[in-house]
């Protein structure tokens, strides 16, 4: 069997606002927006579930009909104007809203990075903190270089990244593993990937430095009028022995993957700026037959996320 982590504990209320100060200290604050993925666009579409999708998971949008969904892809930072091409803009982002029967949602919360560089809340504000003391006045070597010299895992995950050449020919990875139950009560543990059907396509350095601010988002506008964007959803299935509740340990890539369903994106929802302000996307927003893993990443992220939210419409 994989190796759960239990029950993940409580977060620390002190330690997720000082994650999000630290990243508007890092970012500089920014009323209305996110203080990480702060530039993004929100689009509508359906997503259309695989036949074999069901034999993993009870969960409702896994079960044969297609399912309406909202979808927001974002740069990384929270600078709001962030140039597309700006390797800080990576890795790039890609949240999911499922609309389920009777009101209920569910979300998948992605970036286009395999990992994360670290595997707890404590280690997450510390290497904010090791960003935010690398500046031009730092000593040598500077704090965030010490950091990455002992966490190889955050090492991968600044290093830098090809340009997409649209949010469309970009793969995306959640962060945490889940637990899928389907309705004979067989349990697997996965990680969700996103894959483009278009295929990945990324821009050499000079190409990329060379396009217009917003191009990702431009792109993907014109993109859409031409016809839905396609793009599939597969789980990656742990085998024995695989860290379930460690998100700086990603699996090895011959681990099977299991189709889930194909996410068709069709149109820009209207005064998206507003609507995303008001909009949560959280991984642990799960429908019956999928389950936290016991990462102890996945209530930080729920509640420093409920934090941004506070922070963003606030008065």
């Amino acid at each position: 069997m994989p190796t759960p982590g239990g029950a993940a504990a409580r977060p620390d209320p002190a330690l997720n606002e000082q994650i999000v100060d630290t990243l508007e200290l890092i970012f500089g604050k920014h009323p209305g927006f996110r203080p990480a993925h702060a530039k993004g666009v929100l689009y509508q579409g359906m997503f259309t579930p695989a036949r074999t999708a069901a034999t993993l998971s009870r969960a409702p949008h896994l079960q044969g009909s297609p399912t309406p969904v909202t979808v927001r892809f974002s740069d990384a930072t929270g600078i709001p104007q962030i140039p597309d091409a700006d390797p800080n803009a990576s890795p790039h982002g890609l949240a999911i809203r499922f609309h389920l029967a009777k009101g209920a949602e569910a979300d998948i919360v992605a970036h286009s990075f395999n990992g994360f560089p670290v595997a707890t809340a404590q280690e997450f504000l510390e290497f904010l903190r090791a960003l935010a003391a690398s500046g031009p006045d730092a000593p040598a070597p500077p704090p965030i270089a010490t950091f990455l010299a002992s966490h190889p895992a955050a090492a991968r995950f600044v290093a830098p990244k090809p340009v997409p050449t649209s949010f469309a020919s970009e793969s995306y990875y959640a962060v945490n593993a889940f637990r899928f139950t389907n309705r004979e009560g067989k349990s697997r543990y996965g990680r969700y990937q996103i894959h483009p059907i278009a295929g990945e396509q990324h821009l050499d350095a000079g190409t990329a430095a060379s396009l217009a601010p917003n191009f990702l988002f431009d792109e993907l506008a014109r993109r859409v009028t031409g016809g839905p964007v396609q793009l599939r959803l597969v789980v990656q299935l742990a085998a024995e022995g695989d860290p379930v509740a460690d998100a700086s340990r990603t699996w090895p890539d011959d681990r099977p993957t299991m189709e889930l369903g194909t996410l068709s994106i069709t149109k820009p929802v209207a005064d998206s700026d507003a609507a995303q302000r008001k909009l949560i996307f959280d991984p642990t927003h799960l429908a019956d037959g999928i389950e936290a893993s016991g990462d102890p990443l996945l209530p930080v992220r729920s509640e420093v996320y409920a934090i941004s939210y506070r922070r963003r419409n606030q008065k």
